[in-house]
């Protein structure tokens, strides 16, 4: 499957680089490739058949992945489970996750995501991406106009008990000076309110450029954020809990107006409409992305599927 501009990831296998199906080869293949012209020029690369073992995927990790981060900051719910791996959003099976480029609200964002298969889904369960320069092109002009003037995103974090995640989880610590220190250098306001909570307001852009290819691509979260994405029912139901900015997560454009439903509603679903599906097969498949050329997302599934995702600056 392509995109219509007949973009679609590279798929490499064994015998496409005469090479052993073991994920030792496979680090081999890695360490003798500019594996970031390759991706510049490819935007996402799928390995598949290398068969490599959950408990062998560092020593890949660390070919793909230069420099692994932390998810410090992030909104998803994740678990962490090894040197900065995590499982990919934790959000019930039946629900599609939009497209979206990973931690764009953020002062810092990946430039890499690697995903690895460690359970395949019994069916569906693709891993959706979109060229970012398409989706862009592919949206209204009223809406790229709209959107011109950037978006403000704000977080209402508990400190333990409440909707959404807390602090402590968002930042992967206890201590609220490790907090501010982080904040500080940001360009985000926050302050600390009743019951140690959160709240924090970032002002980002709505495109960006590439810095390597130049391409300006749509890279921002705002109909992720914006409660029309919940579906009508869900949104009105927190309407009637809570005002639109004390919801766990909210945005408004950046001078603070707000983002008409059917704006959110175009930019996901023509997203989602030019994605290209990539298919779990089994345990051992990879999927290396670069973050600001492609967003990602997730398609409904049954059965254990496990993902796990890792992060590169």
């Amino acid at each position: 499957m392509s995109d219509r501009n007949g973009w679609t990831p590279l798929e490499v296998r064994p015998q496409d680089v005469g090479a052993d199906p073991t994920a030792e080869a496979l680090a081999g293949y890695l360490d003798s490739t500019d594996v970031g012209g390759l991706l510049v020029r490819e935007k996402a690369v799928v390995f598949r058949g290398f068969h490599v073992p959950e408990d062998g995927l560092d020593p890949v990790l660390d070919r793909l992945l230069p420099h692994r981060i932390a998810y410090v900051h992030g909104n998803s719910p994740r678990t962490k489970v090894g040197s900065n791996v995590y499982t990919s959003t934790e959000y019930p099976p039946a629900y599609t996750i939009s497209l979206h480029n990973e931690m764009s609200y953020a002062h810092a964002w990946p430039t890499r995501l690697a995903f690895y298969c460690a359970v395949a889904p019994a069916s569906q369960g693709a891993t959706p991406v979109v060229d970012g320069a398409l989706w862009l092109e592919s949206l209204d002009d009223e809406v790229r106009e709209a959107f011109g003037r950037g978006v403000l995103y704000t977080q209402n974090l508990h400190s333990g008990s409440g909707l959404g995640k807390s602090w402590q989880e968002t930042f992967e610590t206890q201590d609220r000076d490790e907090v501010d220190a982080f904040l500080k250098g940001t360009d985000a306001d926050w302050s600390w309110g009743p019951d140690d909570a959160l709240r924090v307001s970032q002002s980002r852009r709505s495109t960006l450029h590439h810095p390597v290819t130049g391409a300006e691509v749509w890279f921002n979260q705002a109909d992720q954020w914006h409660p029309a994405s919940l579906g009508d029912d869900t949104a009105k139901a927190l309407a009637q809990i809570m005002p639109a900015d004390e919801l766990p997560q909210s945005v408004t454009f950046a001078d603070g107006s707000p983002i008409p439903d059917a704006y959110v509603l175009q930019i996901r679903d023509r997203g989602l409409q030019h994605a290209v599906d990539v298919d779990w097969h089994e345990e051992g498949d990879l999927l290396l992305i670069d973050n600001v050329l492609v967003g990602h997302g997730r398609r409904p599934f049954t059965g254990p599927r496990k993902i796990l995702v890792a992060m590169s600056d």
